[in-house]
Parts: structure tokens; C-alpha cells; sequence
């Protein structure tokens, strides 16, 4: 037996014992588990955000308040994920088990996160993000 066999050998003996142990199974399994259970307890506030009349509102403020500085936000849905870009700012709605959070960041580096209510606040949320690039009226 050439070097190379025995070493291919002895990865997939690892490998195999690797795959039985019970310890190793039940964290793998525990972790789908938890996955599936954040993964139910996220999925109505995703449908919520995705359906709201909220995005509108707040891609329509975005428009009208970016437009005199010359400033495009750019939404973009990444899974349930909705990514506002503006420049080096940027605004992340992201729906989780206990609701939609808005993360704001400012030249990658995360700068706030606060809790979203869809029944309004659109204005608010476009003018955090312009911030600096519109001129106060």
C-alpha cells in the first residue's frame, strides 16, 4: 500500500468516526432544530415587512428627501433582509423572532440599532439615513 492510499485511509477512518459520534450527531441536531424554530418565529415579521405599506412610504420619503442633494438610496431584498444604501450609509430592516430591527451603518461600521414599528415612522427612518446629505429646510 502506497503512502497516499494509507492516507486516504486513515481521513475517511476519521471521517466515519466523526459521523458516529452520538455527541457530535445531537449538537448537529440541536443546532437544525434551532434553526427551524428562528426560522418560524422570524418568518411572520419577514411577510410583514415585505407586505407593509411602510417600504413604500419609506423608499417614497427616501426618493423625495435624496433628490435635492443628488443622493440615490438603493433598496435592495436580500432573503428577508431589506438593505437601504446611500452613499457610505447604509440601513438594514431585519426581521427576527422578536421583531424588525433597523441597523444603521456609516462606512461599514455598525452606528445604532433600534426596534421598528411598521404602522409608521417611514419619514423618520429615511431622514436618519440622508442625514448630512439633504440641507436643513
Amino acid at each position: 500500500m502506497s503512502f497516499l492510499d494509507s492516507l486516504e485511509n486513515n481521513l475517511k477512518a476519521l471521517e466515519s468516526r466523526d459521523e458516529a459520534d452520538p455527541a457530535a450527531l445531537a449538537r448537529q441536531q440541536a443546532e437544525r432544530m434551532g434553526d427551524r424554530e428562528r426560522a418560524r418565529l422570524t418568518a411572520p415579521h419577514a411577510e410583514a415587512l415585505r407586505s407593509s405599506p411602510f417600504v413604500g412610504q419609506l423608499l417614497s420619503a427616501c426618493r423625495q428627501m435624496g433628490h435635492p442633494s443628488r443622493t440615490l438610496v438603493r433598496p435592495t431584498w436580500l432573503d428577508s433582509t431589506l438593505r437601504l444604501d446611500a452613499r457610505d450609509r447604509r440601513l438594514e430592516f431585519q426581521p427576527g423572532p422578536s421583531g424588525i430591527l433597523a441597523v444603521f451603518f456609516e462606512g461599514g461600521v455598525e452606528t445604532g440599532i433600534e426596534t421598528v414599528d411598521l404602522s409608521g415612522g417611514a419619514k423618520s427612518f429615511a431622514e436618519r439615513l440622508l442625514r448630512g446629505f439633504v440641507k436643513p429646510e
